[in-house]
């Protein structure tokens, strides 16, 4: 699963900070950090606050990438 990568993504396209996402989210900018190098992955219950910051899907915000393919 890619979602650290996809939130990095996702987040910089917005050309927002780790720690603006964080204050959004009411978390840490230390969680955001550790969600973007995948040495953990957000709580189940900001899967759709996530989504709906990033205005995409859950199914999005989880799927894995191989340049312009996603596989769900």
């Amino acid at each position: 699963m890619n979602i650290g990568t996809n939130i990095k993504r996702l987040r910089l396209q917005r050309r927002e900070t780790q720690r603006q996402l964080a204050e959004h989210l009411g978390v840490s900018s230390q969680a955001v950090s550790k969600w973007e190098n995948n040495a953990s992955a957000p709580d189940i219950s900001l899967l759709f606050p996530l989504a709906k910051h990033f205005g995409v899907t859950i199914d999005e915000l989880l799927a894995e990438r191989d340049g312009d393919n996603v596989h769900l």
